[in-house]
This record gives C-alpha cells, structure tokens and sequence, in this order.
C-alpha cells in the first residue's frame, strides 16, 4: 500500500482466466437483458453484466404472488422465468456482446447434462466473457442440489470446464451448513471463481387469510437484510479457498462494497438495489477511487482479503482452590 492519496487507482480485477475493467457488476435477475436500462446506467462503465438466468427450454416460472417486499430486503420466487437459450441467442446475445463491457452469462439446468449442454452452446458464440453456473437458485426444483452436494458440485463444474472453453464461476447458495465446503469442492472442480451468496430461503406469510403470500410458499430473501449473512459467507469461504470470490447481497453503496473487498471478494455484484436506485452502480464507482485511497490502496487487490482479525483474548488465570 502507499500513503500517496494523489496516486492513480487501478480498478481492473482478475478473476481466475476472467479479467474486468472493474469489480463493479450487475446481478442476474436484477439488470433484465441490460437493453432495459441502457437510459439509465452508462452500460460501457460497468465491470460485468450478468443477464437474467437461462435455462434450456423455455419457463414460465413460479404462480404469482411472485414478490414480497419484506423489512429492508425482498422475497422472490420468480422461478427462473425466461425464454430459453435459442430465444436468448438469437434476440438478447447480439445487444449484449455489442456493449462495451464483459457480459457473463447465467445458466441453470435440470440436470448436470442440461448444464453441460448450455455451456457448451454458448461457448461456440463469440463476445462472452464467462459463464455463471446458477447452482443455488432456491426457487426451482433440481439444479440446487449441486449447490448443496460438495461431491455433486465438484463433478458438475469439472464436466462443465471440460466441454467450455469460458472461465467457469459456482454462484452458490447460504442455504447450507458450511458453505466453505462447497466452495471449496467448486474450486477443486476447476471454478475460475466463486458467486456468494444466493438469496436466502424464507417466506412471509399473511395472518388474515391464513395463507402463505408467495404462490410458490417459500422463494429467495434478498437486499440490506442479509447483508451480514453474506459478508459472513465471504470472510469463511475467503479463508479456505485461494480463487477470487465475487460477494452478493444487500450491497447498496460504496461501504457495502469496500467490507465486501476486505472481508475477501475480489468483485461484487449489485442486486436488489438496482431496482429501488437504478443509478447505484454509476453512483458507487464514482466513489471507489476515493474509497482505495482512503485505505491507501492503489489496486483492488491491495483491499482484497485485507481484513484484520482480533487476537484471541488471553486466557485467564486459574486460582488454586483454597
């Protein structure tokens, strides 16, 4: 690090075979196909773009209620709703690569075949940048257990670097016991980089018509709510995995992203705050420089996994017993 706040921050990241002009990005499922904020958001500034998920064969998704909006977060159960990858190449692919900016690409399969397939058909189109594996989605039924199955996990991304060329990341979900073991059997199954976390499972209910609000009964908590869940997520899988980790979750400003990097992502992905501040994303660059240098950083990756843990208190004295 240097103390020269005068010196120039470089923003650009690495993230295993995936390099960004920044660690900025935008989350599946929040951003649409980017064309629908293009008059917002100067697209081009952006370190990465992830399009809403894509599956095989078209979905119509979950029954409605399909969103609730719950105390500082937002529950949905969406279902992965969209139009399947033909309908993805041939109407959303061409505006995507035609930005100037990485666009990563989200796909989620019934079966490890189905991923595979994806995978492979996308790596044939020219100007994506990297594929996320959506292994957590808790909002469907298959596909999750491969983010909950170290040993499921490990086999999927492995057959997916076989037959794909991209640089491969895990998003992976909270909904487990050690998350750290999951990321862990991702990055031995050859992950450029891990995506955490997921939303987290919960459900809202309403009393009055003894009901549960979601058509779905349970779907994906996300926003400032679990904010520390996922901080928490990041800092255990930072200390048992070397890959770069991309934090998720409740990140609405530049301090949210500045914890992220220290606690150990190397890159994070804005969500749930694209919908209520459009503007988020142009608004956090615009501050990150300033934000390094106050750490006297000049890089991303001086912040990354620069968090500084309490020594273990001593341990008090034991006094004979009279």
């Amino acid at each position: 690090m240097t103390d020269n706040n005068s010196a120039k921050v470089n923003l650009s990241v690495q993230l295993g075979r995936l390099s960004l002009a920044n660690p900025i990005l935008v989350a599946s499922g929040t951003f649409g196909y980017a064309r629908e904020m293009e008059h917002l958001v100067d697209l081009s500034r952006l370190g990465g773009i992830l399009p809403k998920t894509i599956t095989k064969a078209p979905r119509t998704g979950n029954h409605p209620w399909r969103t609730v909006e719950t105390s500082a977060g937002l529950l949905n159960s969406i279902g992965l709703d969209n139009d399947g990858i033909d309908a993805f190449i041939e109407h959303h692919l061409p505006y995507l690569v035609s930005l100037d900016t990485s666009v990563i690409v989200s796909i989620a399969g019934r079966n490890e075949e189905e991923f595979v397939e994806l995978a492979s058909r996308l790596d044939q189109e020219a100007g994506i940048a990297a594929i996320e594996l959506n292994i957590s989605c808790p909002n469907v039924t298959g596909g999750v257990d491969y983010g909950t199955d170290p040993t499921l996990c490990k086999q999927l991304v492995a057959n997916v670097r076989e037959q794909c060329e991209l640089p491969v990341i895990a998003k992976l979900t909270p909904n487990v016991t050690r998350i750290a073991d999951i990321a862990s059997a991702a990055a031995a199954g050859g992950a450029d980089a891990v995506s955490l976390i997921n939303t987290v499972l919960g459900m809202a209910v309403d009393w009055k018509r003894q009901r549960p609000m979601l058509g779905n009964v349970v779907g994906g908590l996300s926003g400032p709510a679990i904010k520390p869940v996922a901080l928490r997520c990041v800092h255990q899988v930072a200390r048992a995995v070397d890959i770069p980790i991309i934090g998720i979750g409740g990140i609405s400003n530049i301090d949210d992203v500045m914890e992220f990097l220290v606690a150990g992502a190397s890159a994070v992905q804005i969500g749930t705050a694209n919908y209520y501040n459009p503007t988020v994303s142009m608004t956090i660059l615009d501050q990150l420089p300033e934000a390094l240098r106050q750490l006297g950083a000049t890089c991303i990756k001086d912040v990354v996994r620069s968090l500084q843990l309490p020594q273990p208190a001593a341990p008090l004295p034991i006094t004979p017993a009279v």
